[in-house]
């Protein structure tokens, strides 16, 4: 009867042994999928990011080039007033000058 309860103990003691080795692994193997899928979760992450950046790069060059064109076209429609008002005054100065020799 001792021999048989110790067979029994023994037997019981070789089962927790292996459910706590089946939870290790189970638990290292979890581990594992979890840092992966952690791993893979960081890898999209950043290339979804450096798609983005590289999307909003582009949409603040082509909007600098858009307004660079207008700032431009504003400054020569600007310039070619003030030189047509340039070029009146000038005549309008030169007539003045004229008026003044010729009537001395």
């Amino acid at each position: 009867m001792l021999t048989e309860a110790l067979k029994v103990v023994r037997a019981a003691e070789d089962e927790a042994r292996r459910n706590r080795h089946i939870a290790q692994q189970s638990a290292r193997e979890a581990i594992e999928e979890a840092e992966f899928d952690g791993k893979t979760t960081v890898s999209k992450t950043l290339v979804r990011a450096e798609s983005e950046i590289a999307h909003l790069i582009r949409t603040a060059d082509q909007r600098a080039t858009e307004q660079a064109k207008e700032l431009a076209s504003k400054t020569a429609n600007r310039q070619a007033t003030l030189r047509a008002r340039a070029e009146r005054r000038l005549d309008a100065a030169a007539q003045l000058i004229f008026e003044r020799i010729v009537n001395v």
